[in-house]
């Protein structure tokens, strides 16, 4: 989930995320399940997770035959999704039925898959892509609502989700929104194709980036209250960039007769650890104030009523690349390891309590990996660090983060045991030309988690401190996409 700046202005930018939920508080928010973890959650207890949680709706980031697997049978609405890599082979018909036909019509037996809508590409008219997809989209989104409906899926709707960024207003007011100029043509193109068949406007929005980019948001505007200034634009009035940014995609279908287009918010929510401004309380707040909002169904001042809202995310993604901040990998609302972060009622009623966890997860050994004190060649701390950092994830050290606070020996031991645990336990993996030693001992501290990886069969490989091996290399590569 790469973002860019919403050129909105100052006050108008990427965010948020909507529940609403049904007169006897059934939940309705739907939720992202992504996976880009060393060691993930097997996808029958995510499934476990959602039901247990009443989460009756789930958007996916690709078609993954064992997780599509597990949704069988248990009528969670599903948006299965082809990811940017695919599109050029999307612009191919025969490729797009091929697609169709293996994961949709496959799952679509009785008692099986409740698979919605198809997502085609995630966010590819990001400026940061340099229209690396400018050219496929639309051709490969054509390409797989004709094959839906050729294979008589016609009722299953394809879109593009899109950022926030495809859209702008130069004044800072929603009714002077209007689509990027330099992709306007193409969204008109798209926006036409949507309507024809009946598809829903896709949009991903993030008040957290808002505030996280700019240095001049006013933090009260990121959330839900009357606490902080608003703006007014002809006889509306708003409090928060939520409601901004929504209607300032609403007045830009408005403007080209997609006025009453249906629109899903693909992505919202706000994350935990890697910056001082993402953690759990302020996470909390945003999540109160919006299931509050979304609850009542009032909607926008352009749009009332319900809103269709998936949040992001699950799960946290340890795997994630942290190009636009360290906050990526941390934007679950359950820890990797499917745990609850904080007290949260989705229906939006006010009645907190933990949500159910992952039941039945499988850790490995209790053992940690820390700095040894009795060390020699302690001028080497340094470069072993910047190494386990590299390739395993350290940003709950980042400044304003929850393990921000360690000693130097904590930040040590928290970087080897880190690089430890993403190897499997491996004993190569705790050498460290003799700067570190395995310890039973539970080496969290001070509020700090030091997690011990989940069991997996997968990617079973010893690595040594200067030897980058299978699994580093996979790492890197996933870091850099």
């Amino acid at each position: 989930m790469v973002r860019a700046r919403v050129v909105i202005s100052t006050w108008i930018f990427l965010m948020t995320f909507v529940s609403t939920c049904s007169g006897d508080g059934t939940v309705k928010v739907g939720i992202n399940w992504g996976n880009m973890a060393s060691n993930p959650l097997p996808p029958t207890y995510v499934v476990g997770m959602l039901k247990d949680n009443g989460i009756k709706k789930v958007k996916l980031f690709d078609a993954d035959p064992s997780t599509l697997s597990a949704l069988t049978g248990t009528d969670i609405e599903v948006m299965v999704a082809i990811p940017n890599d695919m599109l050029e082979k999307m612009t191919k018909e025969k490729h797009a039925k091929e697609w169709v036909k293996k994961n949709v019509t496959k799952h679509l037996f009785d008692g099986g898959v409740n698979i919605k809508y198809v997502a085609v590409g995630n966010e590819p008219f990001l400026s940061s892509y340099n229209d690396s997809f400018k050219h496929t989209t639309y051709p490969a989104l054509k390409n797989v609502q004709n094959a839906l409906n050729g294979a008589g899926h016609s009722n299953i709707k394809a879109s593009v989700p899109l950022n926030a960024d495809v859209y702008e207003s130069a004044s800072n007011t929603p009714s002077n929104g209007d689509f990027r100029v330099d992709i306007k043509d193409l969204m008109l193109e798209i926006l036409q194709f949507l309507h024809e068949n009946g598809s829903p406007f896709i949009v991903n929005i993030y008040p957290f980036l808002s505030l996280h980019q700019n240095a001049d948001f006013p933090e009260e505007f990121a959330f839900f209250g009357d606490g902080g200034k608003s703006i007014q634009d002809k006889s509306h009035s708003y409090n928060n960039v939520f409601d901004a940014n929504f209607d300032t995609l609403v007045w830009s279908l408005k403007k080209y007769g997609y006025g009453n287009m249906k629109i899903i918010v693909g992505e919202i929510g706000w994350p935990t650890d890697g910056q001082a401004k993402s953690n759990v309380k302020l996470a909390k707040r945003f999540y109160d104030g919006l299931m509050k909002k979304l609850a009542a169904n009032k909607g926008t001042p352009m749009r009332p009523g319900p809103m269709e809202v998936y949040l992001f995310g699950l799960l946290d993604e340890n795997m994630k690349s942290v190009a636009p901040g360290n906050f990526e990998r941390h934007w679950g609302i359950f820890r990797y390891d499917g745990q609850p972060k904080f007290p949260m009622d989705l229906t939006g009623k006010g009645n907190d309590k933990m949500l159910i966890g992952a039941k039945g997860v499988q850790y490995m050994e209790s053992k940690w990996c820390i700095f040894n004190q009795e060390a020699k060649d302690q001028d080497k701390i340094g470069s072993a660090m910047s190494y386990a950092c590299s390739r395993a994830d350290c940003t709950p050290l980042d400044y304003g983060s929850s393990c921000n606070h360690l000693d130097p020996m904590g930040n040590i031991s928290y970087a080897f045991n880190m690089y430890f645990q993403m190897n499997e336990q491996s004993v190569e993996a705790c050498q460290f030309e003799g700067l570190a030693m395995i310890t039973t001992t539970n080496a969290s501290q001070n509020g700090c988690l030091f997690p011990i990886e989940l069991q997996s069969g997968a990617f079973r490989v010893s690595l040594g401190y200067g030897n980058v091996g299978v699994l580093g290399v996979l790492f890197m590569v996933l870091v850099l996409l």
